[in-house]
């Protein structure tokens, strides 16, 4: 079977992924600091004030010069929506499909491009990032085949007994009209993606609105649909702050629903927003996580160590999905804790465009300064460091936002960072006497987004059917709570972690992004044909099925 990038199979890639990449990366070193104008209404627009999009890699690297977008863009671009709106939801459903697909198209055709562009912003290491860039591209294939497979969501239903009269009942989708998309810094593409291509699908245009720290590698991400073809105006994409030109566009009572990925906090406000309103807007929120891996005494220890590493540190734990918490039975928590660290000490944290790192920096200089006093509330809470707990600024180090990949033990479970999403490269680890005391433990945060768990085949249906998770792996050494991808395992979550209790790339996510009329029609009841006609039609339809 030929190879297929997925979060789960990338530990094992072809030598020719890690060619590609680091030719991609040469070149475009070459080419940064260029300047980026916003897209609106099929136009580049430039704004009188800029910022700068450096790497957290090296702060001394500018990748982009982006617009700082206002009030006025924000208007712009959404009156650009909104006159796009009536001809794009009137497009055959075929037709948006097909525009969609080509721009998949184009983002694996430059998935080594892009690759190197999101390591160098986001900090992911090379696998990750070019699985970013390939998931993003599935994401959009998956809700044209949904919108596919389901004929555009033109369905009939039953008909009326009625005497004397036919009736013909329809349910059909219609899209809203003009979506809000406001994407974060973590998966730039996947989660601007995989919401645009479901709104686009359905017949809504688009308004995105990306965090700033990664404006730069969503402005490639658009430059995909605009060379894709879509019609001017149907795709608008605006940088700026979120307190001037993401408020004015929270604020607008023009656009028809939102999607929003991000912090609780966050996304909790924008639903406040969003309710006034003179009526209900749809919103789609994906909000943080607080995931547990718990480990039975029954369980394959080296692949739950592989697992929860992997997915405790993947993207320095600035995943919502990451493994935060680690619930161990008593009998075995020596051994895996002794596991645990001996895999982590071989992590190497570094440059992540380097094929040997797995660890790159965080985001920026805020999140590096969180992890700081995080460390030091741990310290004085009595936790003890397994591994990690410092910031690295020597040698190469001295100009990113380097932290080490830390486990904590010896936390008790009620201090508040059991309870309270740190989005960094900290874990802790708890020991239980028993597999009900770790559920009670794991079901008890206002998060239920992902969760993991290593024991014996009774017990996963067990776990299966006790935790308050969206996306549930059992002896899972690719990745204990992290790694879900378009068509495998659509990603949501429960609680506080979603509102739409739908997964993105599962079945039912691209209906988020429409609402449904029925439409019933009563005609005259046709008299029945005699037995003569009927052969006749018959024979007519058979010709003309055979031509």
């Amino acid at each position: 079977m030929a190879f297929k990038l997925t979060y789960a199979t990338m530990f094992n890639p072809p030598e020719a992924l890690h060619k590609g990449f680091d030719k991609a990366v040469a070149t475009l070193k070459q080419n940064l600091g260029k300047e980026y104008g916003m897209i609106i209404d099929g136009k580049e627009v430039f704004a009188d004030e800029k910022f700068e999009v450096r790497s957290p890699i090296n702060t001394d690297w500018v990748l982009g010069v982006m617009q700082k977008g206002n009030a006025k863009h924000a208007q712009m671009a959404i009156a650009a929506a909104r006159r796009a709106a009536p001809a794009w939801g009137r497009t055959p459903w075929a037709k948006r499909v097909a525009l969609v697909r080509k721009a998949s198209k184009l983002i694996e055709k430059r998935i080594f491009e892009l690759g190197a562009a999101m390591a160098m912003n986001v900090g992911k290491n090379r696998m990750e990032s070019l699985g970013d860039v390939q998931e993003t591209a599935d994401l959009m294939y998956y809700s044209a085949q949904m919108m596919e497979e389901n004929n555009g969501f033109v369905k009939p239903m039953g008909k009326d007994p009625l005497v004397g009269y036919d009736a013909t009942n329809m349910s059909v989708l219609k899209p809203y009209g003009v979506w809000l998309i406001v994407s974060p810094f973590n998966f730039p593409f996947a989660l601007t993606g995989g919401p645009t291509g479901a709104a686009l699908v359905a017949g809504n245009t688009v308004v995105i609105k990306p965090a700033t720290d990664t404006a730069w590698i969503v402005r490639l991400y658009a430059d995909c649909l605009r060379d894709a073809g879509f019609p001017d105006g149907v795709v608008n994409f605006v940088t700026g702050p979120g307190s001037t030109l993401g408020q004015a566009l929270v604020d607008s009572p023009e656009f028809d629903g939102a999607t929003f990925t991000g912090s609780f906090d966050v996304g909790m406000k924008l639903f406040r927003d969003f309710a006034q309103r003179n009526y209900v807007r749809p919103v789609v929120l994906e909000l943080g996580g607080k995931n547990p891996a718990i480990v039975s005494r029954n369980a394959n220890l080296d692949d739950a160590a592989m697992g929860i590493v992997r997915s405790a540190f993947g993207l320095q734990g600035q995943k919502c999905s990451a493994a935060s918490r680690v619930i161990v039975e008593s009998p075995v928590y020596d051994e895996l804790v002794t596991k645990l660290k001996a895999i982590t000490d071989k992590l190497i944290l570094g440059d992540p465009t380097e094929r040997t790192t797995y660890n790159g920096p965080v985001i920026n200089r805020s999140s590096y300064n969180d992890f700081k006093n995080f460390c030091e509330e741990i310290n004085q809470a009595g936790g003890k460091f397994l591994t990690g707990g410092h910031v690295r600024t020597d040698g190469d180090f001295a100009k990113g936002y380097f932290c080490e990949p830390t486990f904590v033990t010896d936390l008790p479970f009620s201090h508040r960072l059991w309870q309270y999403e740190m989005f960094l490269p900290i874990t802790t680890i708890g020991k239980v006497d028993s597999l009900d005391e770790a559920m009670q433990i794991a079901n008890s945060v206002n998060y239920g987004l992902t969760a993991g768990f290593y024991g014996n085949a009774a017990e996963v249906k067990w776990f299966f059917d006790n935790i308050e998770a969206g996306v549930t792996y059992a002896n899972r050494p690719q990745g204990a709570t992290t790694g879900a991808w378009p068509g495998f395992q659509p990603f949501g979550g429960w609680k506080g972690s979603g509102a739409s209790g739908k997964n993105g790339g599962g079945y039912y996510y691209v209906q988020l992004y429409m609402h449904e009329q029925i439409q019933t029609l009563i005609k005259p009841a046709k008299a029945a044909p005699k037995k003569k006609a009927v052969k006749k039609i018959v024979k007519k339809t058979a010709k003309k099925a055979k031509k």
